[in-house]
This record gives structure tokens, sequence and C-alpha cells, in this order.
């Protein structure tokens, strides 16, 4: 039997909001997102995902933002699925290192082991589902900041150290 999209949703949401005050906390949503893995989703993503899609900096996120970032969350599992080449429910360094590729960062091998060990929340050398989307949101943050600053498009920068502070401090991660 086919259901419309928001009825599911809703459903979701309604079963989520623990407290039944009509938005997700950061722990509600966690125990809403799967990592692959059958442990919680990540906090730090968590937080992360709260951030981008509370736009009323309530730290909670209604149900039109839930909507919201469900759709960006199944988005990334599909580009997630796409670079999991092997199937095995989490992205090693190759897989990474092409996802980057695809998606315009030109990286050397030891930015992305740095990149992979930083976001490598098991220790193993992979990026599970949520791990890959705390990295991709923080390179596309820090991205960001930089192009504000990289006004020629040339890749390169020259600031003082105090703007450098401030870029990482306005960078959201």
């Amino acid at each position: 039997m086919y259901q419309r999209p928001d009825l599911y949703l809703k459903r979701i949401f309604d079963n989520v909001d623990r407290d039944r005050s009509g938005s997700i906390d950061a722990q509600e949503l966690q125990a809403a997102l799967s990592n692959g893995t059958f442990l919680p989703f990540n906090p730090e993503t968590v937080i992360s995902l709260i951030g981008m899609f509370d736009r009323n900096n309530s730290g909670t996120i209604g149900f039109n933002e839930f909507k919201d970032l469900w759709r960006y969350v199944t988005d990334w599992e599909r580009v997630f699925r796409s670079f999991d080449r092997d199937n095995s429910g989490n992205i090693d360094f190759n897989e990474l290192k092409q996802a980057l590729a695809s998606f315009g960062y030109r990286l050397s091998d030891f930015t992305i082991s740095n990149i992979l060990r930083r976001f490598d929340k098991h220790g193993d050398g992979t990026l599970y589902f949520d791990d890959f989307i705390q990295c991709l949101v923080v390179l596309h943050n820090i991205t960001a900041e930089f192009s504000q600053i990289d006004t020629n498009r040339d890749g390169r920068i020259y600031i003082h150290y105090e703007q450098l502070l401030n870029m990482f401090v306005n960078t959201k991660v």
C-alpha cells in the first residue's frame, strides 16, 4: 500500500518526539537515525545536523525542519552507498578518495589520510555513514569559509593568524 511521504515522516517524527513537545532534540534525533552498525549515530554528527536545519536556533527541530533533514540524510545515504563499492557498510581510503575527487576536492593522499583519521570514530581506518556525513559537512563549511577569502578562485589565500583563527571560530563544525 502506497503511503504519502509526509504521513510516513510524520509517524517517524511523532515516534521520535518522546516528550511530545512538537520538536526533536539531539537525543531524540540520534534515536531516529541509523549508521548501519546498530550503534547510535555519532553525537557530533547529530549536533551538526540539528545546527544545519534548526532555522529558529532553538536547539531542536520541528516537523518541517525534520522533513528537510530526513531528505538530506537520505540523499547522503544514496551517495554513501554509491561510493561503498565493496558494500562493506563503510568507506575506506580509496572509496573516500574517489568520493572527494567526485565532489571537486583535489587532495593529496596525505591529506585524505588525515581526514580519514580525523573522522574515523571506530579506529578501523574507515568511515561509517554518520562519520561520512560529518566529514562532508565539515569540509563543506571549511570550503565555504575559505571561498569567502579566495576571491580570485585560485585555491590560495594569504591571511594573518587572527584571520585563520576567525575562520575556524566561524566555521560550523
